[in-house]
């Protein structure tokens, strides 16, 4: 089956920040800073555009991972299309923590079930499964797929996710400083043991985290405390680890923000404004960037102008 030419969809995806301190690799969260990409079905080849993030570094042929993913999705569907022209709108940061693989992932997987079935077609259990097979680990596909706060496992049948509303007091706010850092590297960091206790206490603070995210923003700087992965991965990014640990004190749940470099901060709103504190704490080099929690996930949306 093949689509019609000049037939068009535009996918607007969140960024994610994984682990959320102690859920290592099963929570993540969407927020309001998205990429928003365009496909449109063409008589032959394939075109790639792009701007913002990434626009001159990343590539414009078959090997661009939204272009992957969205042909990946098209063998799933058993459906094709003569040519492509994709065109992204980039705002999430590369390379920072911030899901921006995962938003290229579900941007083309999503794009492909949109038109191949329409926006009301579109399987959102398959897509996750077959993100997650892209992606390597389903936290941020999921928070980005489903947007809130999502827990999400794997079992027999692939990944699975359930969403979390969040309670609206909290504020997220995300500190993004200018070098980057590969998730590969940050991954072979982590030791292959951890010890016992550790593990427990990370359990605990975990099942606390979903407490605090939905009903009791008070218990986040309890909920958000890790000892298995971050401060294991500090000789990647000390000064990452070094804001953390002030923001902590000054009684704000900061965390890394899924590999890293950026922090996340979950704010109290109920609590005050944080960003006079933050902004103290935050020396040159760091962008702080204000957010909300995205609620909608992955969106088909009208086609610009």
């Amino acid at each position: 089956m093949t689509a019609p030419d000049g037939h068009q969809v535009r996918i607007r995806v969140p960024a994610t920040s994984a682990n959320l301190g102690p859920a290592f690799d099963c929570a993540g969260l969407a927020l309001t800073r998205h990429d928003v990409v365009e496909f449109t079905v063409a008589a032959d080849g394939l075109e790639v555009a792009m701007s913002g993030e990434g626009a001159h570094s990343l590539p414009t042929g078959e090997d661009h991972l939204v272009v992957r993913s969205f042909r990946a999705a098209c063998d799933e569907l058993g459906w094709t299309t003569p040519g492509l022209r994709m065109a992204a709108q980039n705002r999430i940061p590369q390379g920072r923590g911030m899901g921006s693989s995962a938003a290229a992932v579900v941007a083309g997987v999503v794009g492909a079930w949109a038109l191949a079935r329409g926006a009301d077609g579109i399987d959102t259990d398959a897509v996750l499964r077959l993100a997650t097979a892209i992606e390597g680990h389903p936290d941020n596909v999921a928070a980005c797929l489903l947007g809130g706060a999502v827990l999400s496992w794997m079992d027999d049948g692939g990944a699975r996710a359930h969403r979390l509303d969040v309670d609206a007091r909290i504020a997220p706010v995300l500190l993004v400083p200018a070098g980057t850092l590969s998730t590969h590297v940050a991954r072979g960091l982590l030791p292959d043991l951890v010890p016992h206790a550790d593990a427990a206490r990370n359990a605990g603070r975990a099942a606390l985290l979903t407490a605090a995210l939905t009903r009791a923003p008070e218990l986040l700087l309890a909920a958000t405390d890790d000892r298995l992965h971050q401060r294991q991965r500090g000789d990647a990014m000390p000064e990452s680890i070094d804001l953390v640990d002030r923001l902590r004190d000054q009684g704000l749940a900061a965390v890394v923000s899924g590999a890293g470099p950026s922090v996340l901060v979950l704010a109290d709103r109920s609590a005050g404004d944080p960003l006079a504190t933050i902004g103290e704490l935050t020396r040159t080099g760091w962008d702080v960037i204000p957010l909300q929690v995205d609620t909608a996930g992955a969106a088909v949306v009208p086609a610009a102008p």
